[in-house]
């Protein structure tokens, strides 16, 4: 695949910007709100919003052989992914979650090769991991020890997310960036419609603003807004390079993290940021 475009990045980048607010809106939405609830609320209000601007396109239905891989994408990203980073927040600070998050790049670069076809050099994998040990190592020297159930419910929400991004952005290439989001959303509503109902919360008189606020953010900005940027990125540029941008959202996350929940930002982080930018830069120039 040819070196990716302005364009991709740029797309890649704004996707990225979006998705690094959604740990700590989900950190805020989980202190008062069931994360099988939130997990439901966010997919059927996303899907509300899709249904509405696929009908509002006269998008046509997608053919029967790209139902699979939208059924790969909702498991991964509508309900995979959203699931399983509730459920580690409700043991793990949002801070202490992007150890994980350090990950998704290698493991969408590994996704693109397996289910994308795409064969990146050998120096791309090397700034690749650099980047990952780069990210992952900071926040695990800075956060300390990481209990083992937050852990294993992170690791697993980075394998669901990385085959969800690497599948949407390979049926991105002939249905669409914001078309596949859409879909795969309208395609998960029929589940997540009843688990709302069946996890409705007995009261809604002790949550506060902040919960709906982080509801009304990672249903709309990364349940769907955010992905019409991303998939559209991973397509023009392609799965494994433009999915190097992911090496930003740690810092991005860590950033709004301090304005939201009074986090701090040390040194180290600026300069395990600038570790992760020049990684960043390598495995575009070898991709």
């Amino acid at each position: 695949m040819d070196k990716p475009n302005t364009a991709a990045w740029v797309n890649g980048f704004i996707g990225v910007l979006i998705f690094a607010g959604s740990l700590p809106a989900t950190r805020l939405a989980v202190m008062d709100l069931a994360p099988l609830f939130l997990t439901a609320a966010r997919a059927v209000l996303a899907a509300a919003l899709a249904a509405l601007l696929l009908g509002a396109g006269r998008q046509p239905v997608p053919a029967a052989r790209q139902w699979p891989s939208l059924a790969v994408v909702a498991l991964g990203v509508v309900v995979g992914f959203p699931l399983c980073t509730a459920l580690a927040l409700q043991h793990l600070s949002s801070a202490q979650s992007i150890v994980f998050v350090g990950l998704l790049p290698l493991c969408t670069a590994l996704f693109g090769v397996l289910r994308g076809g795409e064969r990146p050099r050998p120096a791309f994998w090397a700034f690749s991991l650099a980047g990952s040990a780069c990210v992952a190592g900071h926040a695990a020297w800075s956060g300390g020890a990481l209990p083992w159930q937050g852990s294993l419910w992170m690791l697993a929400a980075i394998a669901v997310c990385g085959l969800g991004y690497a599948e949407g952005a390979r049926l991105s290439r002939t249905l669409g960036g914001w078309q596949v989001i859409c879909w795969a959303l309208v395609l998960a509503l029929p589940v997540m419609l009843p688990l709302v109902w069946l996890s409705w919360p007995a009261s809604f008189g002790a949550v506060g603003w902040p919960a709906w606020a982080g509801l009304a953010y990672v249903s709309l900005f990364s349940m769907l807004i955010g992905f019409v940027f991303w998939y559209r990125g991973l397509a023009q540029g392609g799965i494994a390079a433009v999915g190097q941008l992911q090496l930003l959202q740690p810092f991005f996350g860590l950033a709004l993290a301090a304005l939201l929940l009074q986090e701090t930002v040390n040194v180290s982080m600026l300069a395990a940021t600038l570790g992760a930018v020049l990684c960043v830069a390598g495995a575009r120039r070898w991709q």
